[in-house]
């Protein structure tokens, strides 16, 4: 029951790491549910989760590598394989030879094997850690695939070398010709085992479906074990099991394209089940290191035999080895000219190499290797400076993460020299690619019931693409102009309310008509207010509706829910929106702006709709309309995943983002608003 209750804690730290990070996005993720997991420490409820290095490895490091080797483009992986070899298996044995010998120079009390195996734990970059931040940072395309291809590979080379390492350390025996073609058998051999696996999976679930069994949810469930039995069989084998992950993600990469013809149905089913799957292990992977990091360093810290200024000293200037080390070997490497797969004999400039040096993160496969340090050595002996070993590591990976967050965005961005009309281009060339990713998504859930409905609402998106494609369009509300226009439709809300309210009191409406009214209002105003507005919204909408408990002693529906005389509410609306016209061209008069403007022809056009509404027509196609009520929200939520996904490839920035989700949400509210009352 307790480690059942720890995992229900790591769980929602990690649905608050996310809250956290909406409201002060600059600050990283993997940084935010280190900070809680090691909160979760500090607080004394007795909480103490052992790290396990082994099944670590297994259930969180193969399903993230084969997840990454199953979405990582091939042709881009072998453009880079050069730089990518360099990184992952050059700059390791490197690192592992400079750093070794510099640790046991600076701190003699850690034997040269042992230092050397610390060097090797701290060689391998973190797949998930470079994911995290390469996702919310604009990195070049090139050098983003770079790092994703390195941290792939690099895991088997760094923890090969460390198992060397620690295994000389331990025994006090070493041969570097043993050793030498050991790893090429152990990675060489994970590659093609993992390959192979890969290939009788596909098989397997071929036979499957040839025989009739074509449940995706069975499927789904091989999907998800697939990891772990390329991990488990690989290591049964004595070959790496991190490189069969990867390798079998690769060659699943291939089945997966096939997939979306031949079971398109399984293909809806895995994108959202892996996703969830992927969210949960990437968070517990950063809240599980939080978790660890107070306890190493206590040891240390709280040790009189340790000076800590001196102990933190030598782990930074370990880590501005690793920063050099790295810079000096992609400098060295790059004047060969096809650094990032150009085949032109351009080098890259001193921005790209500094940026390169610090993607180099260190995380959690660092942290578990330290862990799997054994306590005692082959005569019984303790482990010597076990317990420094884990904090050096443990300091390095938090000044790595502290680092790339801090420096990155500073060397990622890129000065601006686009005027206003090329800011202007590229906002509607990104709406028409969300509203694309709309448009696709209701062609996937077409059928023979709704085609006529889907028809229609594609014909919708179309009509506001082209306005959009046009140069001289009369749509001048672009996404830069929505935060403004979202504030005067909020406004417009406001004297909707007053109307609503002034009627109540002269007994124009009834407090029914009146509650249903004000409250698709309180819903609009949630839809249209962004993250920082929200939590106002909602405390607003709590206070009204307190005040409406106690100023109401009788409730207005005493029994049930009563269906709304739709008639009185369109009169109602069409009364509201006309106080709204009123007041706004007013406004327009004394001062005309284009946030004005949009808010104004809104309510103009929800009028002249509602002019032109027949009740009888609406009686006779309440399937159909219904159906369109339907697919217009998923094309929404198509909308808003199409915009996630551009934002964590790094294909738009945080701004652009921000300014395509109010686009989204201003729609939203529009479409809301018209069903309500319709």
């Amino acid at each position: 029951m307790e480690v059942f209750i720890i995992i229900l804690m790591l769980l929602v730290l990690i649905g608050v790491s996310n809250v956290v990070h909406r409201f002060v996005p600059f600050i990283p993720i993997p940084l935010i549910q280190i900070a809680l997991g090691a909160s979760l420490v500090m607080v004394p409820l007795g909480i103490h989760l052992h790290l396990e290095p082994e099944l670590f490895f297994i259930l969180f490091i193969a399903p993230l590598l084969y997840n990454d080797g199953k979405h990582t483009p091939r042709d881009e992986l072998w453009r880079l394989r050069a730089p990518i070899l360099l990184l992952a298996v050059g700059l390791v044995f490197i690192t592992v030879l400079v750093v070794g010998y510099s640790v046991h120079w600076m701190i003699p009390s850690i034997p040269l094997a042992a230092a050397f195996g610390l060097a090797a734990i701290l060689s391998p970059t973190d797949a998930v850690a470079v994911g995290s931040l390469a996702g919310r940072i604009h990195l070049p395309r090139s050098l983003k695939r770079l790092l994703e291809g390195e941290a792939l590979m690099n895991d088997a080379s760094g923890l090969v070398a460390f198992k060397f390492a620690i295994a000389a350390a331990v025994t006090g025996v070493f041969s570097f010709p043993k050793a030498s073609l050991s790893f090429f058998v152990i990675s060489i051999g994970g590659l093609i085992i993992g390959a192979l696996v890969a290939f009788l999976i596909i098989g397997l679930r071929q036979l499957l479906r040839r025989a009739g069994l074509e449940d995706e949810t069975m499927h789904m469930l091989l999907q998800i074990l697939t990891p772990f039995l390329l991990y488990l069989i690989a290591e049964e084998l004595g070959v790496s099991g991190i490189l069969a992950a990867v390798a079998g993600g690769l060659v699943h990469a291939i089945e997966n394209e096939r997939m979306a013809f031949t079971m398109p149905n399984l293909k809806n089913v895995s994108n959202p089940t892996w996703s969830v799957i992927l969210f949960v292990l990437n968070g517990l992977v950063f809240v599980l290191l939080g978790l660890q990091i107070p306890g190493v360093s206590n040891t240390i810290l709280i040790d009189p035999t340790f000076n800590n200024y001196r102990v933190i000293g030598y782990a930074i200037l370990i880590y501005a080895m690793l920063l050099v080390l790295r810079f000096g070997w992609t400098f060295l490497f790059s004047r060969g000219g096809r650094w990032f797969g150009n085949q032109s004999k351009e080098v890259p400039s001193l921005r790209i190499l500094m940026l390169t040096a610090i993607s180099g993160v260190r995380g959690a496969v660092t942290l578990a290797g330290a862990f799997s340090i054994p306590l005692l050595l082959q005569n019984g002996e303790p482990f010597p400076q076990r317990d420094l070993i884990l904090f050096l590591a443990s300091s390095v990976i938090l000044l790595s993460l502290l680092t790339a967050s801090i420096v990155l965005p500073l060397l990622a961005k890129k000065k601006s020299t686009a005027d206003d009309a090329e800011k202007e281009r590229i906002e509607r060339e990104w709406q028409i690619e969300v509203m694309t990713a709309a448009v696709k998504a209701l062609q996937g859930s077409s059928n023979e019931k709704n085609e006529f409905a889907v028809t229609t609402v594609i014909s919708d998106y179309k009509i506001m693409m082209q306005q959009l494609g046009q140069k001289d369009s009369k749509v001048k509300r672009l996404p830069r102009y929505q935060q403004e226009q979202a504030g005067m439709r909020l406004m417009a809300l406001g004297i909707e309310r007053k109307y609503v309210n002034d009627q109540l009191e002269s007994g124009q409406v009834s407090r029914d008509q009146a509650n249903y009214y004000l409250q698709m209002l309180e819903q609009v105003e949630l839809i249209l207010a962004n993250k920082l507005d929200l939590g106002k919204a909602i405390m607003k909408t709590l206070w009204r509706r307190l005040k409406m408990l106690l100023i109401i002693r009788k409730p207005s529906i005493a029994n049930g829910f009563i269906e709304p005389d739709m008639a009185a509410l369109r009169t109602l609306k069409m009364q509201c929106s006309q106080a709204v016209v009123d007041e706004f061209s007013r406004r327009c008069t004394i001062q005309s702006d284009e946030a004005t403007e949009g808010v104004l022809d809104y309510y103009q056009q929800m009028l002249e709709r509602l002019r032109r509404f027949t009740m009888g027509s609406r009686r006779k196609d309440r399937s159909f309309e219904d159906c369109r009520r339907e697919l217009h929200w998923i094309a929404i939520q198509a909308e808003r995943d199409a915009v996630q996904v551009f934002f964590e490839r790094g294909d738009i920035t945080r701004d652009l983002a921000a300014l395509l989700r109010r686009v989204i949400r201003n729609r939203e509210a529009s479409l809301y608003e018209l069903e309500e009352i319709g």
